[in-house]
């Protein structure tokens, strides 16, 4: 085959796509993507073996080959390929972005949706330039709405996932510090982020607004066909849970840690309330959902009790974990916190006011982990700090008795600390 063309027409006649010979069944479309350590096109021999109706590759020993698609670059044929899919799906698309809470958003989204509709929705956080193409690519015939998570961590990616997944409706979670080494400014966030705005403008789509954000506000502008989230409030019980009021739904008890999901609540109820979902069911699909991503999780140990939010971290996400700790009514708090990355220039200053904030919130502990902590250890001696999180295991096995706010960025592998807590 020679054109993305033809490759669709294999694709309609698959049983899908993957980029990964560990997962390919007789029929799939195998894509061969090379990464800084790997290259899969070595692995294209073993995909026909396995089965694979079609080949996308640069080798070009398959040139004669009917099945394979031979090209230059193969992560442009699985994006061309999402986009010719996308083009011929006439459901709604809700394309979700931010830089805080944009996949337990999608979550909630997507559970809320699944109450009157056969949705298709991002898998894990797969967001990325690779994720959101197989997203697409996974949304079936039969499917009657999608939800696609974008997450950027570079200026215009998020104008190059909307080409791809070319959503119908979006929304934006909020704009803060996050991946400030790729974006150069917070105006960069704000940019890049925006462009999901952009899009949905340039081509008529609904956009649902957090409108006490200032900064989402003045990002959108005037815009006719934009749907403000609902209005609610919320609580927090103890510090844990949240119970949320929202107008038109009622009272929703959830099992979401942290005041600051209200926002990503209130979006799942206004989606779901403009797309017709009844309010009883979105009540029950957001009380349902239970996080099991590390993020906004709660987990009770023998000893202590965890708030475990760490798959992501930046200041902004930081800075609500630690009020919601703080707003805990708990008599014994400690925290476990892995260094945040991609900050740049801003790396030593954010590491730094972290610090002074957790040195006057009255905490029976505090582990940090990770050299851009460990760089101001001298002026903090009664915290603890490590380089690695494997060097903390024997520090965080001493807790007990206490409410333990676990965060950090994925990087740092906190969850491996869980099980001595």
């Amino acid at each position: 085959m020679e054109t993305i063309a033809e490759l669709y027409e294999a694709f309609r006649q698959s049983n899908g796509v993957s980029t990964d010979t560990r997962t390919i069944t007789a029929g799939s479309v195998f894509v061969a993507l090379r990464g800084a350590n790997f290259d899969a096109n070595t692995m294209v021999g073993s995909a026909l073996e396995l089965g694979a109706s079609a080949v996308v590759t640069t080798d070009k020993v398959y040139a004669g080959d009917k099945r394979a698609l031979v090209c230059d670059d193969t992560l442009a044929a699985l994006q061309a390929l999402a986009a010719e899919h996308r083009r011929h799906l006439t459901i709604p698309v809700v394309g979700i972005t931010g830089t805080n809470g944009k996949t337990t958003t999608k979550e909630l989204v997507t559970a809320v949706l699944r109450k009157k509709y056969k949705t298709a929705a991002t898998r894990g956080n797969l967001n990325n330039h690779i994720g959101v193409p197989l997203t697409v690519l996974s949304i079936s015939a039969d499917d009657e709405m999608a939800v696609v998570e974008m997450g950027a961590s570079h200026m215009h990616e998020i104008a190059d996932l909307v080409k791809i997944s070319q959503p119908t409706a979006g929304l934006i979670t909020n704009v803060g510090i996050g991946h400030i080494e790729g974006f150069g400014s917070f105006e960069g966030v704000k940019k890049t982020k925006g462009e999901l705005y952009d899009y949905i403008k340039a081509t008529g789509g609904t956009i649902f607004l957090d409108s006490t954000s200032q900064d989402l506000t003045e990002m959108l502008g005037e815009y006719a066909h934009t749907v403000p989230y609902a209005t609610g409030l919320a609580e927090a019980n103890g510090g844990d849970t949240v119970t949320a009021h929202i107008d038109g739904i009622g009272d929703v008890k959830t099992q979401l840690t942290g005041k600051y999901n209200i926002a990503n609540i209130l979006a799942a109820a206004t989606v779901g309330l403009h797309y017709g979902v009844d309010a009883k069911d979105i009540a029950d699909a957001i009380s349902e959902y239970k996080p099991t991503n590390s993020r906004s999780q709660i987990v009770e140990t023998r000893r202590n009790h965890l708030i475990v939010d760490a798959y992501n971290a930046n200041p902004s996400s930081m800075a609500a974990a630690l009020d919601n700790l703080s707003a805990s009514a708990r008599a014994h708090k400690a925290v476990i916190l892995g260094a945040m990355r991609e900050l740049g220039a801003e790396e030593d200053r954010q590491h730094e006011m972290v610090l002074r904030r957790l040195s006057g919130m009255g905490l029976d502990s505090a582990i940090l982990i990770g050299p851009e902590f460990k760089k101001h250890e001298s002026r903090y001696p009664d915290f603890k700090f490590f380089d690695h999180t494997d060097e903390a295991r024997a520090e965080a096995a001493r807790m007990s008795g206490l409410c333990i706010l676990v965060k950090g960025s994925n990087s740092n592998k906190l969850t491996t600390l869980l099980d001595v807590l």
